[in-house]
């Protein structure tokens, strides 16, 4: 059965353009050109993928990535104009999967569709626990929840993700690059900040919960979740 990719873009030459290639590709492909639209659409389709611009009518990406958001983890990537770092740190936080600044070339697009839904549709290790568990701190992958001393956080997809990521492996350090590819899922092109900006709202949840384990800062390499010995 085909994927259905959601395309929100208000150019209508643009849409047409991805629509095209993407239809070539073998995926079903859903228009809209607003931002009310594309919470319809969403809703009507439920599609696999969406490609979602910032800059549109009646709604913005950012409000559309909101309702989005609260309806569950659909993979979606910003289409923008906007090149500039704060731009695209903005739309990681609220949960986008990656971002790709207008102009674009359409094959890298539907390369980035592709390694996106790798991503999301590929199944953990068998051996890969879930759910894990240590002192005051609770990282549910099956129901995405985060506990911490006993309460809810709530927490953006890829902040859960991330932290899973290192938790996974308590001691291991992770390079800054390899947290990029293997969470993220995609090449960001070395823009490493996008890790430090999770790392630092993750901190500001967990700093001080326990003793027994904390997200370390490794100088010069990355980072890991270490895990002291009783």
């Amino acid at each position: 059965m085909a994927m259905n990719v959601l395309v929100v873009e208000d150019d209508v030459n643009i849409a047409e353009l991805l629509r095209l290639y993407l239809e070539k590709e073998g995926f079903e492909v859903t228009i809209a050109h607003d931002g009310g639209k594309a919470v319809t659409e969403f809703d009507r389709v439920a599609p696999d993928m969406v490609l979602l611009d910032i800059m549109l009518p009646v709604m913005d990406g950012y409000g559309v990535l909101r309702e989005i958001r609260a309806r569950g983890n659909t993979p979606v990537i910003m289409l923008t104009a906007k090149s500039e770092t704060f731009d695209k740190i903005s739309g990681l936080e609220r949960g986008a999967d990656d971002y790709i600044v207008k102009p674009f070339d359409v094959k890298e697009v539907v390369a980035r569709i592709h390694a996106v839904m790798r991503r999301a549709s590929s199944d953990e290790k068998p051996d890969a626990k879930r759910r894990l568990t240590f002192d005051k701190l609770i990282i549910d992958m099956d129901s995405f929840v985060l506990t911490v001393d006993g309460k809810e956080m709530d927490v953006p997809p890829k902040e859960m993700e991330l932290l899973y990521h290192l938790a996974l492996s308590p001691n291991r350090v992770y390079t800054r690059n390899q947290l990029l590819d293997e969470v993220w899922g995609f090449d960001y092109f070395g823009d490493s900040r996008t890790v430090d900006v999770h790392i630092k709202r993750l901190r500001e949840k967990l700093e001080g919960v326990s003793d027994k384990w904390s997200l370390k800062t490794v100088w010069g390499v990355g980072y890991k979740f270490e895990l002291k010995q009783p």
